[in-house]
């Protein structure tokens, strides 16, 4: 393996968290390491919703973290929400200054939407749908500007070498599908930033490459993972057969678009008290229940939103016009998919993982922000805060600022590519036993296929980091034997009496993989 090392910061990843770390921490150097072009590939640039943050003249940090400590289900860390919440302001005011065109009314005030939990109308978006995009255009041309960033494109981490606890640095090859030697680099710090994990599904929101492996390749160094259980599935993804399937974000809802069946019934009002604006648990399995009767549940923004939907959320008209669907005089079909995990790496209040040298932000972390059900449109919140304070946390380890040469390594021929066919068999599986509804039989199942995809295909680490993602998922939904927020168990359909957080590493997670299944009773 060829070995290199550089005085430069890794960061892992070139979303939201990615870009806002790299920029915090000028003048020091950094590396960013990202598969595709800056800008594309991040889950970030497909968010359509925006920013959670109480900017309103009635609203208040305080009611925004009661509300995410609600929607959260027992499971948020109250002092981790008050801090997040608190800074949201501070940075919708940042990313101004950089140029995001955040949507404004005519006396220059932000415009704000309602999304599903939230008491008060507090996202702050652009041009309807497109607040990832317009936020990730801003950031990249300014990363592109910095001095102190090198993007190295086209190169993707597949794992970290550790020495007594600590993280000596990352192990990367090509992004190139054939693959390449591995190439280790030596660094003074590590964030990693690369994303979540729900393209594990087959049905997802998430961009193709997301598949949990940056979990997955800190889980195999030995890494604490925390709420690993914890999938939100977005309602209203566009059931039109695109993979990934595209979105119909919530804004729609928080319009005052409704939910119906193929009867043209109205089905949430007798659900939940906030009918469509439901913690999207409710709502995702809701809508769930209606396809799995044949009741195809559909999203009809006719009446709210006429023909302005064509023009006010972009995105939604894109997506409807290549299934060839017209919102204007049709509703949109509509499906719950796998979208946000709001488990990940366990971090604490700094940032910090269970591995020395090691920060994680954004959808790859677990701060305790979300806990068993995220509050809409707190994720870019969340990748935002925690990119500067962990930026400030590596900062403060690292000697007086000075330049660093390029990180250049060689990608020799030699790589193992990932089977497509292997992915797509865990895709299937974690999507049929590991999905919206769970119990004990489908976990364990889950849990065997898995085991024999990894032995067949195991030679290709980024396939092993997938699978240890989705390893972590099933077992850890294995051991809550209760239902809390995204986490539904059938077979333990009620809440237990005392909420808790879960903290499992990959050793304790395949240690229940290899337990025999039980025999039916």
């Amino acid at each position: 393996m060829q070995r290199i090392a550089t005085d430069r910061v890794i960061i892992v990843g070139a979303g939201l968290g990615a870009l806002s770390a790299a920029l915090r921490l000028a003048p020091h150097p950094v590396v960013l390491i990202s598969p595709e072009r800056l800008g594309e590939g991040a889950s970030s640039a497909w968010a359509q919703g925006g920013v959670a943050a109480a900017m309103a003249a009635a609203d208040t940090p305080e009611a925004h973290a009661a509300d995410t400590i609600r929607a959260g289900a027992g499971t948020v860390d109250a002092g981790v929400a008050h801090r997040v919440t608190a800074a949201a302001p501070g940075h919708i005011a940042s990313l101004s200054r950089l140029g995001t065109p955040f949507d404004r009314d005519a006396s220059g005030g932000y415009v704000l939407s309602r999304e599903a939990a939230h008491s008060f109308a507090r996202v702050v978006r652009v041009k309807g749908d497109q607040a990832g995009a317009e936020i990730m255009r801003a950031l990249v041309a300014e990363v592109r500007r910095a001095a102190s960033v090198q993007v190295l494109e086209g190169a993707i981490t597949t794992g970290l070498e550790v020495a007594g606890g600590t993280v000596t640095g990352v192990v990367v090859e090509s992004a190139d599908p054939a693959g390449s030697e591995p190439v280790f680099i030596a660094a003074p710090a590590i964030l990693l930033a690369g994303g979540g994990s729900a393209g594990l599904y087959a049905l997802t929101t998430n961009p193709p490459r997301i598949r949990g492996q940056v979990i997955g390749l800190a889980a195999r160094a030995g890494a604490v993972i925390a709420d690993a259980e914890f999938v939100q599935f977005h309602p209203t993804a566009i059931d039109a057969g695109e993979d990934p399937a595209p979105l119909a974000t919530e804004a729609l809802r928080g319009e005052g678009a409704i939910l119906v069946n193929r009867h043209g019934c109205r089905f949430m009002a007798g659900i939940h008290p906030d009918a469509e604006l439901a913690p999207r648990d409710i709502v995702a399995r809701a809508i769930h229940a209606e396809w799995r009767q044949g009741n195809r549940p559909m999203l009809d923004t006719r009446a709210a939103l006429g023909a302005s939907v064509l023009t006010r959320f972009p995105a939604v008209a894109a997506a409807c016009a290549r299934a060839g669907i017209d919102p204007v005089t049709e509703p949109i079909p509509v499906a719950a998919a796998a979208h946000y995990h709001m488990g990940g790496i366990a971090t604490d209040a700094a940032g910090r993982a269970s591995l020395g040298n090691l920060w994680v932000c954004g959808e790859a972390a677990s701060t305790g922000l979300h806990g068993a059900n995220r509050l809409a449109s707190n994720g870019l919140l969340e990748a935002l805060v925690y990119a500067e304070t962990c930026a400030e946390g590596i900062a403060a380890t690292l000697p007086a600022p000075r330049s660093a040469a390029p990180v250049m390594p060689e990608f020799r021929p030699g790589g193992v590519p990932v089977d497509p066919e292997a992915v797509a068999r865990l895709r299937q599986v974690m999507t049929a036993d590991v999905g919206l509804i769970r119990d004990e039989k489908g976990l364990r199942s889950a849990l065997a296929t898995i085991a024999a995809l990894e032995a067949r295909h195991g030679d290709s680490a980024t396939f092993r980091n997938m699978t240890a993602t989705a390893t972590l998922i099933a077992a850890a939904a294995l051991m809550r034997e209760e239902s809390r927020g995204a986490h539904f168990r059938s077979d333990f359909p009620r809440a237990a009496d005392t909420a808790r957080r879960s903290r499992l590493t990959l050793a304790e997670a395949m240690a229940r993989r290899a337990l025999p299944e039980k025999e039916p009773t």
